[in-house]
C-alpha cells in the first residue's frame, strides 16, 4: 500500500512539476521543479531526515540564543492556543534546522516518527517541499498541504510556516506549526495560519527591541493605540540620528525601501528636529504623540530612550507607578504589557521561571498597575506550608470546626484577596485532593470555609512554578483541567544570567537596599558582579547586596568586599568548544532537575556514573542542597 501511494505520488509530481497540470498551485509547482532539477531529489524516497550531530546543533541554538529565548513562552501560547492536541510548534535556524519544538509529551513520539527531531534538517534541499524548506526559499508565510508536499513520506503532515526576519531584512528563523491529523483540512489552516503570522511578528518586534536596547528607539502606526502592538512601525537610529535599522512595517508606513533609510538622518523622514524627537523621549515609551512624516502623512509615535536630563549609561528604567521591579529587558516590557492586557480581563496568568528569578515581584507589578491595585495582594507560597494545613490556610474556616481552631474562625487567602488578586506561588505543589477544591472556586466564584458555608468572592488569580507542570499533568500529580483553567496566559520569565538590563537592575537593587544611605561601588566590583552567573538569580543577587551595603564602613563597595566566589568565580577547566557546549548542556540539565542526580542522569540519557565523570571533568561540583 505504501509502495503504492509513493508512486502514485510521484506521478503527480512529475505532472505538476512539468506543467501538464495548470490547476495546480504555482509555488508548489514551483518547489517540486526545483526539488527535482536543482536538488535531484526522488520523491518516492523513504529516506530518514539528515540530523545535526549533538555538539552541532548545541552550538547552533547558542548561535540563536537570544531568540530561542524570545520564542520560548510565544511558541507555549501558540501550542495552547491551537488547543495543543495534534500539533507540533517549531522553531528553525535560516538552515531549515529544528532548534526547539513544543508539543504535547504524549505525542512526541509521533512527531518524531514524522522525522521532526530536534536538530533535523528540513530544508527544501534535504527534505524537499515542505513548510519550513519552502517559507526558507519563498521567504513568505504559507501552507504545506499533506500531498503537496514532494516527497511521499511527508504527505501525511500539514504545515504551515512563518518567516522571522532579524532587524535588518535578513532571514532569521522560521515559526512552524505541524500536524500530523488526517482529518486537517486546508480550509481549517487558515486561522492557524494566522496565529503563526501573529507569533512570528510577535518574535520578530521583540528580537528587534532587543537588539537595540542601546539606540534610541522610535515606535510608529498609523493609529495611537497601535503603538506597542506587533504591526507598529519599528525604527532605530543612534545618538546622532542616523537610522541603524527598521522593520518592514516601518517601511510599509514610510513607503521606502531598506536601502533609502539606513544610514540616513531621521530628520530626513519626519517633520521633527532631532532635538524635538529627543525631548519625546521616555524610558518605558507607552504614551504616543502625533508626528508627521515629511511629506505630512499624519502617524502617532513613541520614542524609547532616556530624558535628554538623564545620561544613557546610567539609565534606569523602572517606570514611577512600579516602584518594586525593574522592567529594562525589552522581552520583559513585552511580557508585561501582554500580562497586564489580558489579567484586565480576569485571565489567568502563569508565570515560569526558574527559583529565584522574580515570579512574585512581577506578579505584584501586574497587581500595582491593574485596576485593581488599591485592593489586596495576598500571595500563598503552595510548597512552604505543610499539607496539612494549606487547606485551612486556602479556604478558612468556621470557629470550633475543628480541635485547635480559632473561636472566631479564620478568613482564607481566597478571602482575603476578595476584590484584588491571590498569588498562589509554586502552584505545582499543592496537594491533588485540594486541586479539585481550587477548582470548583474558579468555576463557581464561591468559597467552602471548612465546616462553613459557601461564600462569593471576587479574585483574580496569578500562579507561578518553577516546575514543568505538563509533565506532571502526564504523571497524574496535577490535574490537567486546573492547569489549563490556570493557564490563560503563560509567562516565561528569564534568569538573571539572561537579562539584557543586568546593569539597570544592579542599580535597581543597590538603591532599593541602600534605603537612601549614599553608597557606591568601584568599577571593578560592578563588572564582578554583573560577570557572575548566578545560579539563586535576583534573590541571590539582592542577598548579597543587602550583606554588602550593611557590611560598607565608607559607603563605597570594592571588588575585594565581595563574596569570594563572586570575586573569584571558578574557570571552567574545559577550553574547546564542544567542551564548553557539553558543560553547558550539564549545568543547564541540573538546574532545571534542582541538582537531582538521577533524574538528571534520566533526562541526558546516561548513567549516574558517566554523569559524575563529565562533572569531574569540566570541573562542576555537585550541589549539597
Amino acid at each position: 500500500m505504501h509502495n503504492d501511494h509513493f508512486s502514485r505520488h510521484a506521478q503527480q509530481v512529475l505532472t505538476v512539476a512539468h506543467g501538464r497540470d495548470p490547476s495546480s498551485d504555482p509555488s508548489i509547482a514551483r518547489s517540486w521543479l526545483r526539488c527535482l532539477e536543482d536538488y535531484h531529489l526522488d520523491p518516492a524516497q523513504t529516506l530518514a531526515p539528515t540530523v545535526l550531530e549533538h555538539g552541532r546543533l548545541l552550538e547552533s541554538r547558542e548561535r540563536l540564543q537570544q531568540v530561542l529565548h524570545i520564542a520560548g513562552s510565544e511558541m507555549n501560547s501558540l501550542h495552547q492556543q491551537l488547543s495543543g492536541a495534534g500539533h507540533a510548534v517549531l522553531l528553525t535556524d535560516a538552515r531549515g534546522v529544528i532548534l526547539n519544538c513544543v508539543t504535547a509529551p504524549s505525542e512526541r513520539k509521533i512527531f518524531e516518527r514524522a522525522g521532526l527531531w530536534l536538530g533535523a534538517d528540513w530544508s527544501e534541499a534535504c527534505e524537499g517541499t515542505n513548510g519550513i524548506g519552502t517559507c526558507l526559499v519563498e521567504r513568505q508565510s504559507l501552507t504545506i498541504h499533506r500531498d503537496e508536499h514532494f516527497r511521499g513520506r511527508h504527505t501525511g503532515l500539514t504545515c504551515s510556516a512563518s518567516p522571522v526576519f532579524d532587524p535588518h531584512g535578513d532571514l532569521l528563523a522560521v515559526l512552524d506549526v505541524s500536524s500530523a491529523r488526517e482529518a486537517v483540512s486546508r480550509q481549517s489552516q487558515f486561522h492557524t495560519m494566522a496565529l503563526v503570522n501573529l507569533s512570528a511578528k510577535m518574535i520578530e518586534s521583540c528580537y528587534f527591541l532587543r537588539h537595540f536596547e542601546n539606540h534610541w528607539l522610535l515606535r510608529f502606526h498609523l493609529q495611537a493605540e497601535s503603538v506597542g502592538l506587533f504591526s507598529e512601525g519599528l525604527l532605530a537610529f543612534d545618538g546622532e540620528g542616523r537610522v541603524c535599522a527598521v522593520n518592514q512595517s516601518a517601511l510599509n508606513l514610510l513607503g521606502q525601501v531598506r536601502s533609502s533609510l539606513v544610514g540616513q538622518s531621521v530628520e530626513a523622514f519626519f517633520d521633527s528636529s532631532l532635538d524635538q524627537l529627543l525631548d519625546r523621549a521616555s524610558a518605558q515609551a507607552t504614551a504616543s504623540w502625533p508626528l508627521r512624516t515629511r511629506d505630512g502623512r499624519p502617524l502617532f509615535a513613541a520614542l524609547r530612550g532616556q530624558p535628554r536630563s538623564v545620561p544613557m549609561p546610567r539609565a534606569k528604567v523602572d517606570a514611577p507607578h512600579l516602584p518594586g521591579i525593574c522592567l529594562g529587558d525589552p522581552a520583559l516590557q513585552v511580557d508585561f504589557r501582554r500580562a497586564l492586557k489580558v489579567f484586565e480581563r480576569d485571565v489567568p496568568l502563569l508565570i515560569n521561571g526558574e527559583t529565584g528569578c522574580g515570579k512574585e515581584a512581577f506578579a505584584k507589578a501586574v497587581h500595582q498597575a491593574s485596576s485593581r491595585a488599591d485592593n489586596a495582594f495576598v500571595a500563598l507560597n503552595c510548597a512552604a506550608i505543610p499539607e496539612n494545613l494549606i487547606e485551612s490556610e486556602l479556604f478558612g474556616y468556621r470557629g470550633g470546626s475543628f480541635t485547635g481552631a480559632l473561636k472566631e474562625g479564620m478568613r482564607g487567602k481566597l478571602q482575603q484577596a476578595d476584590g484584588g488578586t491571590l498569588f498562589l506561588d509554586e502552584i505545582g505543589d499543592m496537594p491533588f485532593a485540594l486541586q479539585t477544591r481550587l477548582l470548583r472556586v474558579l468555576e463557581d466564584r464561591l468559597v467552602v470555609p471548612i465546616g462553613g458555608a459557601p461564600q462569593a468572592v471576587d479574585v483574580r488569580i496569578i500562579s507561578a512554578t518553577h516546575r514543568h507542570l505538563l509533565e506532571r499533568v502526564q504523571a497524574g500529580s496535577f490535574r490537567e483541567d486546573l492547569y489549563y483553567r490556570l493557564n490563560g496566559l503563560e509567562v516565561q520569565l528569564p534568569a538573571l544570567r539572561e537579562r539584557t538590563d543586568k546593569t539597570q537592575l544592579l542599580e535597581f537593587l543597590l538603591a532599593q537596599e541602600a534605603a537612601g544611605q549614599a553608597v557606591t561601588m568601584e568599577a571593578a566590583a560592578r563588572e564582578a558582579l554583573l560577570a557572575y552567573a548566578w545560579p539563586g538569580n535576583v534573590r541571590q543577587l539582592r542577598m548579597v547586596l543587602r550583606t554588602l551595603v550593611a557590611l560598607t564602613e565608607e559607603g563605597r563597595i570594592a571588588v575585594s568586599d565581595l563574596p569570594a566566589n563572586v570575586r573569584t568565580p571558578v574557570i571552567p577547566v574545559s577550553t574547546s568548544p564542544l567542551d564548553e557546549a557539553e558543560r553547558k548542556t550539564l549545568l543547564n540539565a541540573l538546574e532545571e532537575q534542582r541538582w537531582h542526580m538521577t533524574r538528571t542522569a534520566e533526562q541526558l540519557g546516561v548513567s549516574r556514573n558517566t554523569l559524575y565523570r563529565k562533572l569531574r571533568k569540566h570541573g562542576v561540583m555537585p550541589s549539597n542542597n
